[in-house]
């Protein structure tokens, strides 16, 4: 057997519709949004074009068959987020945050519970999902031992409901379409303050129009500008108690599943980003010659840095690729990679962007290239989603400390450590 990087006819052809599909509807993402001043207004622009990618399955592709869905696999995920995020970063981040939220159902609901969630994001409409995870004070701490911090919000069993009360934000897609909510958010609470994590973290799914679920703040931000980070807040939230996913301690292992699907997809995400820097320092290091009597790119020290940003592309996209294999393989199961892609990823689309900045000189630090805006777009990457230096090196970190790790098992397909943390 050889080892191939050659994409089947299935993902080649995912990847070439995801093209198509940029070309033609994300690009009017810009003009949509390019007059709009508030957070909330450009998030609601996207609805009619995050409609379309719906209707052409890009939504039910989040859901398993069995459930109505056309599972893409996280591998054929990625494939499709890189040629989304060339042209956009907010339709393709509104997508993420719906698998996000819609994660924890997939991978750790009942029968029941998957049956009564699942099948209404494969009808084609604009449905949204959200997790609620990062409090008000922070995320990084969510699995803190100390019972005394980390996560304060909290759900209290009455009946046959749990009651919920707490505040999140940076809660992508939690408005909805209209400021009254996502159609399901899965939060993150504690159902017990007395208790750790790995005995009370607990995902509650509360739907739309729940009472007492309120968007009380809209974060604005200098990249992703249409991708909405609102605050979430939960005054005595009453949902039935079968919305809980698992069991109290179960939340440890959901939430560090659910985040490491996402990595290899905001790898790819980097790399889409980074193809656009590309190819506009690119075209412009062949056709203009700054007055001077030959192209830009005839100068050696113009050609070696497209080299080393083109370089440094093939690495990230080929880490993604065998760190969303890695995530198929072991069942959602790897940490290490996700991890590791995650921190790449992110940090090298900084340093790459930067290059076609300074490539390109101080034009793309004005409205007179898209260069600076693709800077604002990926200076997210490192902090958000399990910040790289809160979360994610600290869950690298975890691993390397836990008895029986294996620094070659990643790249033999095999768990770093048996029960990965």
């Amino acid at each position: 057997m050889t080892l191939s990087f050659e994409l089947s006819p299935e993902q080649l052809a995912v990847r070439m519709m995801a093209r198509q599909v940029a070309d033609d509807i994300l690009s009017g993402v810009a003009p949509a949004i390019a007059s709009l001043t508030r957070p909330e207004d450009r998030f609601y622009a996207l609805e009619p074009i995050y409609k379309q990618l719906a209707g052409l399955g890009f939504v039910k592709g989040l859901v398993p068959d069995e459930y109505g869905g056309a599972y893409f696999d996280n591998l054929t995920f990625s494939l499709a987020a890189e040629e989304l995020a060339r042209v956009d970063i907010n339709v393709p981040t509104a997508l993420l945050g719906t698998g996000l939220g819609l994660n924890p159902i997939i991978n750790f609901g009942t029968h029941a519970q998957k049956q009564r969630w699942l099948p209404m994001f494969c009808d084609g409409t604009a449905r949204l999902a959200a997790i609620a995870y990062t409090e008000v004070s922070g995320g990084a701490n969510y699995d803190s031992p100390d019972p005394s911090v980390g996560v304060r919000t909290f759900a209290r069993r009455d009946g046959d409901e749990w009651v919920l009360n707490g505040a999140k934000h940076y809660t992508t897609n939690a408005s909805g379409w209209d400021g009254n909510g996502a159609d399901l958010i899965s939060v993150v609470c504690r159902t017990d303050p007395s208790l750790p994590p790995s005995e009370s973290l607990a995902v509650i799914v509360v739907e739309r129009g729940t009472p007492g679920v309120e968007i009380t703040d809209m974060i604005d931000t200098i990249g992703h500008r249409a991708t909405n980070s609102p605050r979430v807040e939960f005054t005595d939230v009453r949902v039935p108690a079968t919305n809980m996913i698992g069991s109290p301690g179960d939340g440890l292992d959901i939430v560090n599943t659910a985040f490491s699907w996402t990595c290899s997809s905001i790898g790819a995400a980097c790399v889409g980003r980074m193809r656009a820097a590309f190819d506009y320092a690119y075209e412009f290091a062949k056709t203009d010659h700054r007055s001077g009597p030959v192209p830009v790119i005839d100068y050696q020290n113009a050609g070696y840095m497209l080299a080393d940003i083109k370089t440094r592309i093939e690495a990230v996209r080929y880490f993604a690729w065998k760190a969303a294999d890695h995530f198929d393989r072991t069942g959602g199961k790897d940490r290490e990679l996700a991890n590791q892609v995650k921190v790449f990823a992110s940090e090298t689309s900084v340093q790459v962007v930067y290059d076609a900045m300074r490539l390109v000189g101080v034009d793309a630090y004005t409205n007179l290239t898209p260069i600076a805006a693709i800077m604002e777009d990926v200076l997210c990457f490192p902090v958000y989603d399990g910040g790289n230096m809160g979360v994610r090196r600290r869950n690298i970190h975890t691993l390397l400390k836990q008895d029986g790790f294996d620094p070659l098992a990643a790249s033999e397909n095999r768990l770093s450590v048996a029960s990965p943390a």
